[in-house]
Parts: C-alpha cells; sequence; structure tokens
C-alpha cells in the first residue's frame, strides 16, 4: 500500500510540475526544463508522502493490533 501510494504521488507530482514547467516556459519564451520537475519537485514530494503513508499505515495496523487484542480478552473474559 505504501509504495503504490508512493508511486501514484510520484505520478501525479511529476504530472502537475511538467505542465507547469511548460507554462511556466511559454510565458517566459524559453526551452522548459523538465529535469528540474522530476528532480527538484515530483521526487522530493514522492518521497515526503512515501514516508507519511508509511508512518500513518503503521499506526493505523497497532491501533489495529491492540484493538483486536483488547477485544480477545473482552472475549476470553466473558
Amino acid at each position: 500500500m505504501t509504495f503504490l501510494l508512493t508511486v501514484l504521488s510520484f505520478a501525479v507530482a511529476l504530472l502537475l510540475s511538467i505542465l507547469g514547467a511548460v507554462v511556466y516556459s511559454q510565458v517566459k519564451h524559453v526551452a522548459p526544463n523538465l529535469t528540474f520537475a522530476y528532480r527538484h519537485i515530483a521526487f522530493p514530494f514522492a518521497i515526503t508522502v512515501g514516508a507519511i503513508v508509511l508512518v500513518l499505515l503503521l499506526v493505523m495496523e497497532i491501533r489495529n493490533y491492540r484493538q483486536r487484542k483488547t477485544l480477545e480478552g473482552i472475549e476470553r473474559v466473558s
């Protein structure tokens, strides 16, 4: 799940940054710098989103484990 969301966020960020670079190059009448869009926008964005998703999924799994453990204890007692 983490990998999938990281790749998806990379693809979306790359698309938007390429579109932004193309629009900027058309406005300023210069050649578009697409390597900038990849290296300085899309890649760091994807790494950040991947780290956030990893932490959120870990928190959700730990909470689910603790809840399941508590419910099993209640079931065992009654």
